[in-house]
């Protein structure tokens, strides 16, 4: 039966159909002979035989098959293998496909309008370690203290399935298929729909440069890599060559497969610098195009990582680029995070955390655009100076950053608690998109190591390649330092966060859930203008950054990373108050609801014990500047 006469969701996979059963279709252009085996379920056991078309697919009917049915393809008689587009793989990528229902699940939905850039505030989540159960089912259960604390969006870590019991989901080999370490797929249109009914919206990770070196059958159907060119992973997809049709939509449908079939709000596209497609039209611009017209009237968010910080990537596609919403701004972290520790080793090296450049990425986005990057030896980055602020995702903790520490260190053990609670001001007052890791919210105590389940042969290359990894960085060499191992299961277990843990941590829990109301209800700091932000360096390690109100309705944003600063005088004019108005005291990240030790008015700090001329006290207070260390202080232009 042609595919023109089947009314399918997607081009590939075994899905029902509408009076007609379960109808199965795979590329397989090397194939004569393409047999659909039915293993166990509904249907079974038995084979039929597929229909060839043209352009090397195989399709049919599968009689007696339903929802359930497990199978697989026989290739010319030969061995048989996983549908690569199955939907789910119950006993993981080398057992059978199941055939799944996508619209067997009661969503309830309906008014659910989707996601937008501007007051995103992003949450990374591991689900194997969000929770002790390490399921969706749990996870589920715990959304709600993510819309108490102020997020508006969970962005999970991949769930393509893959060889082994756990992992970070980077080495997916079954792109359509959830993985079954969490649950099953209707656990996932669970966890999504219960997130649309606390207001939350749901992004997905996916990894469309490259797949895991375990359970991968795509290349015994076709050739869907390119041998020319290469990914850190090895071959590239083939997005380009010749025949490479198929390939791209293949990935373009996987794309369209998770926003139609399980409502999500958005994709997060994983090192896009490592997909390699010289086309007239680049397939991120094609995935861009296909994802938003599967959501229909819902909006999406595109995210994606990209190293080169390439200005194509956000650009609209009819000037050139691929239409994507948002960058993962490096930058951003690397300065601030030179400026908790210190450290300026291996890819931190070209940062200094100075005041400037604090003040320069969250004006500008990134700070490589175009500029030589000595660690690469070349120059990075490209002109982004036009592009909004919301459009650069900024994060102090990620999954990556996290376990590219010895012992996957947080921030908040890194750095004093006082200069930690001035960096996360600074960072959730700024105008970018900002994005927590799971557990930062309460400043967890549990770590985030690199752990992947591998078999011992290749375990052995995983541990040899992260130990290698690491050695960039002098300091772990130097003390001979003993990596975690990243294949034992207890490296895994120690990543669970402790939820036991939360009701002690309730000053670190106020300072997030407190900024992100700030940064939600106050006027100036919601509108997230970079345009109408200025800043000035007022000392080694302090600055500030003046947001412009309406009609004189100003906010300024007071850092100060090192001690007691006394600015007197203070001939800054974005110090100044604007006409007519006074600086009053909005928020201090001293305020002892946080750990703090109390924070006076930086302009009503007393400079004498005794004046007898209350107007020469008066006088002599204003022109004085009292920061605090270690703080950071947010003023509003008051009345006089």
């Amino acid at each position: 039966m042609a595919l023109a006469s089947v009314s399918r969701r997607l081009p590939v996979g075994a899905e029902p159909v509408l009076g007609l059963g379960v109808h199965a279709r795979v590329w397989a252009p090397k194939a004569i002979r393409v047999d659909a085996v039915l293993v166990a379920g509904p249907g079974a056991p038995g084979e039929v035989l597929l229909t060839a078309e043209p352009g090397g697919y195989f399709s049919g009917r599968l009689p007696g098959a339903a929802a359930g049915t497990l199978y697989r393809f026989r290739l010319d008689g030969g061995d048989a293998f996983p549908d690569p587009a199955s939907r789910f793989q119950p006993e993981g990528p080398e057992g059978p496909s199941e055939v799944v229902d996508p619209e067997a699940f009661p969503w309830t939905d309906a008014g659910w309008g989707g996601l937008a850039l501007p007051g995103l505030v992003v949450y990374e989540m591991h689900v194997g370690t969000f929770t002790p159960e390490g399921t969706l089912t749990a996870a589920a259960a715990k959304l709600s203290h993510l819309r108490e604390v102020g997020v508006t969006a969970v962005e999970l870590m991949p769930l393509a399935d893959w060889q082994g019991r756990w992992g970070w989901g980077y080495d997916g080999v079954d792109l359509y298929a959830p993985t079954r370490n969490y649950g099953r797929p209707d656990d996932l249109r669970r966890f999504v729909d219960r997130a649309h009914a606390l207001g939350l919206g749901v992004v997905l990770d996916v990894v469309y440069n490259h797949l895991g070196p375990r359970g991968n059958c795509l290349p015994r159907f076709g050739p869907y890599f390119h041998r020319e060119k290469a990914t850190g992973w090895g071959d590239a997809l083939d997005y380009d060559g010749e025949g490479s049709g198929p390939v791209r939509e293949f990935f373009v449908a996987n794309a369209v497969h998770w926003i139609a079939e399980y409502h999500f709000d958005g994709l997060r596209l994983d090192a896009t610098q490592d997909i390699h497609d010289d086309s007239p039209r680049h397939v991120l611009a094609e995935i861009s195009e296909a994802a938003r017209r599967a959501a229909g009237s819902r909006r999406i968010v595109l995210l994606t990582e990209n190293e080169p910080q390439d200005a194509r990537v956000v650009r609209p596609p009819d000037r050139g680029g691929f239409g994507l919403d948002a960058y993962w701004n490096d930058d951003f972290h690397h300065t601030a995070v030179v400026a908790l520790t210190g450290r300026r080793q291996a890819y931190y090296t070209d940062y200094l955390g100075s005041p400037q450049e604090l003040i320069s990425t969250a004006r500008w986005g990134f700070l490589y655009q175009g500029q030589r990057y000595s660690w690469q030896r070349r120059r990075r980055g490209s002109p982004v100076l036009s592009v909004p602020a919301a459009a650069f995702v900024t994060y102090l903790e990620n999954h990556d950053q996290l376990a590219n520490t010895l012992a996957g260190d947080r921030m908040h053990a890194a750095s004093s608690p006082g200069r930690h609670r001035a960096m996360t001001a600074w960072w959730l007052l700024a105008p970018g998109t900002p994005m927590l890791f799971q557990g930062q919210e309460w400043s967890a105590s549990s770590p985030f190591l690199f752990f992947a389940d591998h078999a011992q042969d290749l375990a052995e290359e995983v541990r040899k390649g992260r130990a290698e990894f690491l050695s960039q960085f002098r300091h772990l060499v130097e003390v001979g330092a003993a990596y975690p191992d990243p294949c034992a299961a207890e490296t895994f277990t120690r990543c669970k966060l402790d939820w036991s843990e939360l009701p002690r941590r309730g000053q670190h829990l106020a300072l997030h859930r407190d900024l992100l109301r700030l940064r939600r209800e106050d006027a100036v700091f919601r509108r997230q203008d970079a345009t109408r932000m200025h800043g000035a360096v007022l000392a080694p390690l302090a600055f500030l950054l003046r947001h412009l109100g309406e009609e004189g309705d100003d906010r300024l944003v007071l850092v100060n990373l090192g001690p007691d600063l006394r600015l007197t005088p203070c001939p800054e004019p974005l110090l100044a108050p604007p006409e007519g108005r006074r600086w009053e005291l909005l928020w201090s990240s001293e305020d002892p609801r946080y750990g703090g030790s109390g924070t006076a008015h930086p302009e009503r700090r007393p400079v004498a014990s005794a004046l007898a001329d209350a107007r020469a006290y008066e006088e002599l207070e204003s022109e004085t500047w009292v920061l605090p260390g270690e703080a950071t202080l947010v003023l509003r232009a008051g009345t006089p």
